[in-house]
């Protein structure tokens, strides 16, 4: 039986992870291990200033207090499931991760730390919030494709599925990501003393959305993957940087 890590960043009882905890747990050795809160945005953070504490529930997940995405899934590996799992999942988010998105998800850094660790990942996005079910079944097609034919990558699968019912789905497109305008608004308001706060507005209008892309493939009611990687060594402008600094260093640093 597949031994499977399950984490997200929209917090333990939130519904997506449940809905695919149940369908998982149809075939799988499922172990869940999230943020006792909503830690959406939270990216790659990891908890290196306090100590995290964890609140066990009576079906077993376990909710990481205070913790990020980041954190569940390096004590969710490291300590909290025995034996290892064989593969990181995380999700089912609300909403969609997409494009630029990738940059700031908390589902995909949860599974970037599975990756880290030595784990085949997957991210999983619904684009909406109600048809988890669909999310949940796609999602074990897929785990259940890679058990019979594992794919060696070393790629994190980003998946983000239309809010569609199932029988509406159209297929599945292997995509790269698209991209966003610029995100530019800021709320800001006043709190009872006088004193200003901020809220970080909305994301930018989409911008890059090819046929190729994942914005194209999800829009069209397609479920899109996107093999994603964690070197982002620009391998590409490494001659370019270096003839620049050459050039520099001649003309006196620069000066």
């Amino acid at each position: 039986m597949i031994r499977i890590l399950l984490s997200n960043d929209d917090g333990v009882t939130a519904p997506g992870i449940q809905a695919l905890a149940s369908a998982l747990r149809e075939f799988a050795d499922v172990k869940v291990v999230a943020p006792d809160r909503n830690r959406s945005g939270a990216s790659n953070a990891l908890t290196l200033d306090s100590p995290l504490r964890i609140q066990s529930y009576p079906n077993g997940d376990t909710a990481v207090i205070n913790g990020t995405p980041t954190d569940c899934v390096y004590l969710g590996v490291n300590s909290l499931m025995s034996p290892r799992p064989d593969v990181v999942v995380s999700g089912i988010n609300a909403g969609p991760n997409l494009g630029d998105d990738v940059i700031y998800s908390g589902t995909v850094a949860a599974a970037m730390e599975g990756r880290h660790l030595g784990y085949p990942a997957l991210a999983v996005s619904l684009d909406g919030h109600r048809h988890y079910d669909t999310a949940a079944a796609i999602t074990c097609q897929l785990l259940r494709m890679l058990a019979k034919a594992p794919l060696r990558t070393g790629r994190i699968l980003n998946i983000n599925v239309p809010d569609l019912p199932l029988d509406e789905i159209k297929g599945l497109r292997v995509t790269r990501c698209g991209s966003r305008h610029p995100a530019e608004k800021v709320f800001c308001q006043q709190d009872p003393r006088g004193q200003d706060m901020y809220w970080i507005g909305p994301p930018g209008e989409k911008f890059d959305i090819a046929p190729d892309t994942d914005f194209a493939a999800v829009a069209q009611g397609y479920v899109s993957i996107t093999p994603l990687h964690v070197d982002l060594t620009a391998y590409a402008a490494q001659d370019i940087v270096r003839t620049w600094l050459a050039k520099a260093e001649v003309n006196g640093n620069g000066d």
